[in-house]
């Protein structure tokens, strides 16, 4: 019997090596236009390809394919039906002008054509990689799990937010570790930044997600992530505050239903020769569906104001400060007198469970018409589970009052049932002309191009958190521009005059500190791009330094260009971007005290002048110290620059 079953394994180990023998592997190759990257796709019993610069190996990815809830897994054994290539070479004009008021969109493309019924496409920017799937099946299907993953070399070093549940408010600190390090199952949303030892900067991040749940990464091999996403909700808590009503109590074994002929989203994987290239790259834009909105010049982007986060901390005034209206005219007065579009009411205006009941004291009818009045802009907080249940009535109501746009918060999920939720919100919202900011929400996934009233969203530690803990600190500031904001716009909150250097720094909830000088603060109005930009501080803060101010809040929040002068991820920015004809040059470092060299030779002929604030000569031990100067200048000038520890540089160029 012993021997029947060694033969019987002795010949079944030569079937399969002459089955698997008999599988060809079939190459692919494109190149970006300017033939610096390279990608070879390879097709034998999976789907995997590799990533190149100047033929060094970047990384290789996990088998590619969708698995189905009926057992069929697309990506097995996959046979070609034909293959084409594309070549694009376009220029897009954004309807919003996050970083630049046209974007070059040049790639080359190869699409796969797969039996029976999908397709693959690649695309190769000079910037990066991106790929995504289109499934051609008749009817309805059930997406168990979409495969797919990366594989890397143990010594690249990553930069990640760690989180165990997909109920998630994604404010978790950025770590730095390198791939051989991550524990056995570590989980992390996206994006991620992977850097090669040379220095090569590798952005993994999605586009387009649409009726589609967001991809998260997990360690899985030695050297290797593989992709996960959260399964498709079946239970909702929906009871006890409307602030934690949206977290999931139990999901599906499946992370999706949905008709079988589609594109799933664009799975990116940006490349960064320096990390100042990180800063203008523009993919999740460019690979996101067009605008679907008919006519979007009503969308006004610019500054706002809110009461919540300085706890409405006014004084020199008649009346008690507090959510009722002559607070509120207080503020629309401040907006008035500083050009401020928007002023928010936060947290606390309404009736948390009911958000057609207003707080009493707060008589909407006279603030609207006195914002009117005063050329402002009114925005409603509101919990998304309230949302959710009064929507229709509550967006009717608002629009009657005239209220421009609303801040939804408390969402803390991707899945794929809170992803069409997103964008409901922002076809109603489209409908009655109101932009929206989405907080308690993941990273930008590119929805902002389809729907351009999103204006800006949460996703990262801003600066509320300069009330709960210590996360928010100079190497961090230094870290968004380069990973989160690479995705999409984010609602940082720059501009707060309650500045304190490290040793000082400590918690005070309803009189939050930043981290940080005067300066670095005013000029993350530049190095952190959002097109609708709040401030944290009461007016009365603001008041008492109205040249500080004047300076701030006279930062435009779109541009025409962007350009990064010196950067190192977590370090160091030096870049500019222009407004019309006029350049707003700003600079952050971290701890380190820095000097930089600010060439102004990229300016046409002609004189201009520099306004600017720099870091006062205390500024190493009382944040708050500043110094406003202007210079003349011309495209011949070298200006050096200091940076205290945690300092800043800003200036406004005009001719």
């Amino acid at each position: 019997m012993k021997k029947a079953l060694l033969l019987s394994a002795f010949l079944l180990g030569i079937a399969v090596f002459a089955f698997s023998s008999t599988i060809k592997t079939r190459e692919y190759s494109l190149q970006s236009p300017d033939q610096k990257l390279r990608a070879v796709i390879r097709i034998d019993s999976t789907i995997r390809f590799e990533l190149y610069r100047n033929e060094m190996s970047l990384l290789s990815s996990e088998p590619i394919g969708i698995k189905l809830a009926d057992g069929s897994l697309t990506g097995n054994n996959p046979v070609v039906k034909k293959s084409r290539e594309i070549r694009m070479d376009q220029l897009v004009r954004p309807e919003i002008r996050e970083k630049s008021e046209i974007i070059r969109d040049n790639y080359r493309e190869l699409i796969l054509v797969f039996k029976p019924d999908y397709t693959i496409e690649f695309r190769l920017y000079n910037e990066g990689m991106a790929y995504r799937i289109d499934l051609g099946k008749p009817g309805d299907l059930v997406i168990e799990n979409e495969l797919g993953g990366y594989r890397f070399d143990a010594k690249d070093s990553v930069c990640l937010a760690l989180e165990k549940s997909f109920y998630s408010a994604y404010e978790n600190p950025y770590i730095y570790k390198t791939i051989g390090t991550l524990a056995a199952t570590d989980r992390f949303y996206l994006p991620v930044l992977v850097h090669k030892p040379n220095g090569t900067g590798l952005w993994i991040g999605e586009s387009n997600i649409r009726d589609y749940p967001g991809m998260w990464l997990e360690k899985s091999g030695e050297n290797s992530v593989k992709s996960i996403f959260p399964g498709y909700p079946l239970k909702v808590k929906g009871v006890d505050s409307p602030y934690g009503q949206t977290e999931v109590l139990e999901y599906a074994p499946y992370i999706a239903k949905t008709t079988g002929t589609r594109t799933l989203p664009w799975r990116i994987i940006a490349v960064s020769e320096k990390d100042g290239d990180l800063i203008t790259n523009q993919m999740v834009y460019l690979l996101a569906d067009k605008c679907e909105l008919t006519d979007p010049s009503w969308i006004r982007p610019g500054w706002v104001i809110l009461d919540w986060w300085a706890r409405r901390n006014i004084f020199g005034v008649d009346f008690k400060a507090d959510i009722n209206t002559e607070t509120a005219k207080y503020f629309i007065d401040f907006c008035a007198k500083y050009g401020i579009t928007y002023y928010l009411f936060d947290d606390g205006w309404s009736d948390l469970g009911n958000i057609l009941k207003i707080r009493k004291g707060l008589d909407m009818d006279q603030v609207m018409a006195y914002a009117k009045q005063k050329n402002v802009k009114i925005l409603l907080w509101l919990a998304a589970a309230t949302l959710e249940k009064q929507m229709p009535e509550a967006l009717n109501l608002y629009e009657k009052w005239g209220i421009a746009g609303i801040k939804v918060d408390f969402m803390n999920r991707d899945d794929q049932v809170m992803m069409s939720w997103y964008e409901k919100v922002l076809q109603e919202t489209a409908k009655r002309h109101m932009v929206v900011n989405f907080h308690g929400t993941c990273k930008s996934t590119g929805l902002r191009r389809t729907y351009p009233n999103l204006l800006t969203q949460e996703g990262l530690i801003e600066f509320e958190f300069s009330g709960c803990g210590d996360w928010d600190t100079p190497d961090h500031h230094n870290t968004l521009p380069f990973l989160r904001n690479v995705a999409g716009p984010m609602d940082y909150i720059p501009g707060t005059f309650n500045n304190i250097v490290k040793k000082d720094f400590r918690v005070v909830g309803d009189f939050p500190m930043g981290m940080g000088t005067r300066a670095h603060f005013i000029a993350m109005a530049v190095t952190t791009m959002s097109p609708m930009q709040m401030i944290p501080d009461a007016p009365s803060d603001y008041e008492r330094e109205p040249e500080c101010a004047r300076f701030l809040l006279s930062i435009p929040t779109t541009w025409n260009e962007t350009r990064v002068f010196e950067a190192k991820m977590g370090d160091y920015i030096l870049m500019g971007r222009r407004s019309g004809k006029d350049w707003y040059l700003a600079a952050t470092t971290d701890w380190t005290p820095r000097d930089f060299t600010v060439d102004f030779s990229f300016l046409p002929e002609g004189n201009y002048t520099l306004d600017l604030i720099q870091d006062g000569i205390n500024a190493d031990i009382r944040a708050i110290d500043y110094k406003m100067k202007t210079f003349k200048v011309t495209n011949s000038t070298k200006l050096k620059i200091h940076l205290a520890p945690g300092g800043g540089w800003v200036g406004k160029l005009k001719d």
